[in-house]
């Protein structure tokens, strides 16, 4: 299996997927037409991205059959290429959880007791020991958090070794899809966004970017803040309104710090130019939530056990673009001899009732002498059909429809 890595990528990842047996291409400042030109070029079949964005024409220039995002998100992929190509794209979720979860406690810690301000004024010949005794600490101090994924999680864990309370809001409580995350950590959890922040002291965010999170972190939202609340993101900056959070650092002292940006420069250095840096009582850093040598060697790992699951069992681990329910509305069951043949007949009668195969699964008894076949139909064949199939080979030993 041919792997084009087109991104800064660990030195153990790319020995993982060489020791593997796979043929390792290491381009890591391929993008844009370059990448698309060396998708072809190469002729690989698993393609390796960090931040580097991946397009439909990328997707259609070669032979690709799976992108990996070394790491969480997955936006600079057009997954809806993909999936129309039958490209799997799988991610490599949690590896960075606790790197993200470190950087924005730290920064928590530099809002509260200013530290940044504290180093600039010593670096200047200044010393100023009553103005910066001034900080509230962080014990008692509820934290607000928006999503409660890996990320989110750690997060709690370490604000509940600080002292602090924690309201909770996310998409999954709100389904019902999980329950509370760790039960050593006590916390509440709130109705919406807006209740969150109006609870918090702290509101940090660990959302994903999606088309339901865009600008979630609205004015509303950072309205219900309390004047000298502090507000973080290490998420991404499009899940906030940035002109709202200017907003309410300049009218209601709130304070910012913030790993992420509208307009970042494209590569790793470059001119950086966003008037919220400059309002006072905003820290910034570059991006650099996720980097960490243990993240990054973590990550590494997940991908090379992605690609060599996948090499090695047809599966990939970790995908994000397989439907969650297919127009599947009936299955057809088919108990049968393990011969050759058997299978390749019902579907020849169903490609010639029309009827399309959504999924299918062939499961063997013991001994390999019979087996079961079930296949998911995007609609019920007549029973013409049925008895025409069920006739038609002596292998076939009973078959039968569920309604799915």
């Amino acid at each position: 299996m041919k792997v084009l890595v087109a991104d800064k990528f660990e030195q153990s990842g790319l020995n993982g997927l060489k020791a593997a047996g796979c043929e390792v291409v290491y381009e890591p400042d391929l993008k844009d037409d370059k990448l698309g030109e060396a998708i072809r070029a190469t002729g690989a079949n698993v393609l390796v991205v960090r931040s580097t964005a991946v397009t439909g024409p990328m997707l259609e220039a070669g032979t690709l059959s799976l992108v990996v995002r070394a790491g969480a998100g997955y936006n600079t992929i057009d997954v809806a290429a993909a999936s129309r190509r039958g490209i799997y794209v799988s991610n490599c979720p949690g590896k960075n959880a606790i790197a993200v979860a470190e950087l924005a406690f730290a920064l928590l810690l530099a809002l509260d007791r200013r530290i940044p301000d504290n180093v600039a004024d010593l670096r200047a010949g200044r010393w100023n020991k009553k103005e910066y005794s001034n900080a509230r600490g962080l014990f008692g101090r509820t934290l607000g958090l928006l999503g409660y994924g890996s990320i989110g999680q750690e997060m709690a864990r370490r604000a509940h070794a600080f002292g602090m309370p924690i309201v909770v809001w996310s998409r999954r409580f709100v389904s019902g899809r999980d329950a509370v995350g760790d039960a050593a950590v006590p916390m509440e959890l709130a109705a919406s966004p807006e209740d969150v922040a109006e609870r918090a002291d702290v509101l940090s965010v660990h959302l994903a970017l999606t088309p339901d999170t865009r600008g979630i972190v609205n004015a509303a939202v950072l309205g219900r803040l309390k004047p000298g609340s502090c507000f973080i993101n290490t998420a991404r900056a499009e899940v906030v309104d940035q002109a709202a959070l200017e907003t309410v650092v300049r009218e209601r002292n709130i304070r910012a710090a913030l790993d992420v940006f509208a307009a970042e420069p494209a590569g790793a250095a470059g001119e950086f130019k966003d008037p919220i840096v400059c309002l006072p009582g905003v820290y910034g850093t570059h991006h650099i939530g996720a980097s960490t040598d243990q993240a990054q060697d973590a990550i590494a790992a997940e991908t090379v056990r992605i690609v060599s699951t996948y090499q090695d069992t047809g599966k990939v681990p970790n995908v994000v673009n397989l439907a969650k329910k297919t127009p599947a509305t009936h299955m057809l069951v088919v108990r049968h001899r393990d011969r050759p043949g058997v299978l390749a007949h019902v579907l020849e009668h169903l490609r010639g009732g029309n009827i399309n195969v959504q999924e299918m699964e062939n499961v063997i008894f013991e001994g390999a002498q019979a087996a079961v076949a079930r296949i998911n139909l995007h609609g019920p064949p007549f029973e013409g059909l049925l008895n025409t199939i069920r006739a038609g080979n002596s292998d076939i030993l009973d078959l039968h429809l569920v309604t799915i």
